[in-house]
């Protein structure tokens, strides 16, 4: 059956450059060949949910009307990649707000959340490219459609992923009700305070499910509080 808008699905991929350089892969053995391997990143395929943005606009078009099992390369220009450079992320700053007053090309600085690099540098004033380093890129994606998730456990779990990159997590069912227990792990997680409510939202736009409710559990143990306290402190 052909896919369409709202269905889950798995999917592995490998992004590249026109001359090609790898730039992404769910592959683990390609991302260790390719040398841009991250204990971070989690391998084996993505859950992602069609025609919702969880991929670039250019790949995401491109797994509607596919089947299951369908494999591909997709040539994407930088209007449905990653965007063109824009100006205005490019600004011209005071060497003061650095360390110790200095600027080189190429450092990489972080301001008001977003990051940039430094790419011109004149008597006191350093040029910042907030850009991102794929703006202007036209990429290529070969990919694989591997499964289609049916059950809304399933695509609970695997948005879960998605998001926070933990696989393993309790969900009860009521009816149309699902009950998730937030593992401690991610409890002051900066980013699973924020993607929270887009996760619930795109779980009850494309299930059947009514209602989302997250536990989360916190005992009298303080040792175990300080323990939460204290990963939350390293994530930021």
């Amino acid at each position: 059956m052909a896919l369409k808008k709202g269905d889950f699905i798995r999917v592995s991929y490998t992004g590249k450059f026109e001359e090609g350089r790898v730039f992404d892969t769910t592959d683990e053995a390609v991302a260790k060949s390719e040398g841009i391997f991250t204990q971070q990143g989690v391998y084996g395929g993505d859950i992602v949910v069609v025609g919702c943005g969880h991929t670039i606009a250019g790949l995401d078009a491109e797994f509607e009307g596919k089947e299951i099992g369908c494999v591909g390369s997709v040539v994407i220009g930088p209007e449905n990649a990653f965007g063109m450079p824009r100006e205005d992320l490019i600004q011209s700053v005071s060497t003061s707000k650095f360390k110790d007053g200095r600027a080189n090309i190429g450092m990489v600085v972080e301001q008001e959340g977003r990051q940039g690099v430094v790419t011109k540098v004149v008597g006191r004033r350093a040029t910042i490219d907030f850009n991102s380093p794929l703006a202007g890129k036209t990429v290529i994606y070969d990919y694989k459609i591997e499964a289609a998730l049916s059950t809304n456990e399933e695509k609970i779990r695997g948005l879960l992923a998605l998001y926070t990159g933990i696989k393993e997590i309790v969900i009860e069912f009521d009816g149309t009700i699902a009950k998730i227990f937030i593992p401690r792990s991610i409890t002051f997680n900066q980013r699973w305070l924020i993607a929270k409510g887009k996760f619930a939202r795109e779980i009850l736009d494309n299930t059947d499910l009514t209602e989302i409710r997250f536990v989360e559990r916190v005992t009298k143990d303080q040792e175990e509080i300080d323990g939460i306290m204290e990963q939350a402190l390293e994530e930021e």
